[in-house]
């Protein structure tokens, strides 16, 4: 396993992250969150998706996170040809 981010990053553009979360959060929560796509999946996983200006404000977003008491499971980088 590799830490290289392996794809070229234009700065010119926020990148696209996906949090996964454990546990549900409803859609009422993307305002909270600053507008993301906050999407509930089967397995009891969270999955929230959206662009992020800078570093700053990621870290802001696992902040958030954090301060909910959620569980982190990962965050990544959505490659150009992989955003909906």
């Amino acid at each position: 396993m590799s830490n290289h981010f392996d794809f070229e990053m234009n700065t010119d553009f926020p990148v696209v992250y996906q949090l996964k979360l454990q546990g549900h959060l409803g859609a009422e929560w993307a305002e909270w969150f600053g507008g993301l796509t906050i999407a509930p999946e089967e397995d009891g996983i969270t999955l929230i998706t959206g662009p992020v200006r800078d570093q700053a404000a990621l870290f802001g977003l696992l902040k958030k996170v954090r301060d909910l008491g959620l569980t982190l499971i990962s965050v990544n980088p959505i490659k150009t040809s992989e955003r909906e």
